[in-house]
């Protein structure tokens, strides 16, 4: 992975965060705090893993494998292009967990 990319996957997450935090969701970047590849790219409060992509293309099917394959918890990935809102991609099972707890 390049510099830019690095640098634009960084932007993405503090802007993801910013956006949760402005919505009542306390967040940070997580990649800082615990460097490892199975940290959520955001931590935050809510009882998911964050896989943030911050992109033009996205491969979502791909997008969400690698963010089940980092956690346990129901994988979310946050996805923004420029120009455009955030969008949430997750699997209709973990969904439907979500919104009957």
């Amino acid at each position: 992975m390049g510099k830019m990319s690095k640098n634009k996957g960084k932007r993405g997450e503090l802007e993801l965060a910013k956006f949760l935090i402005a919505h009542g969701h306390p967040a940070r970047r997580g990649q800082q705090f615990k460097g490892g590849a199975d940290s959520p790219d955001v931590i935050s409060e809510l009882p998911i893993h964050i896989e943030c992509k911050r992109t033009e293309t996205l491969s979502a099917y791909k997008a969400l494998e690698q963010a089940q394959a980092d956690s346990v918890l129901p994988a979310v990935v946050f996805h923004r292009r420029n120009h455009k809102p955030w969008i949430v991609i997750l699997d209709a099972q973990a969904f439907l967990e979500l919104i009957n707890e």
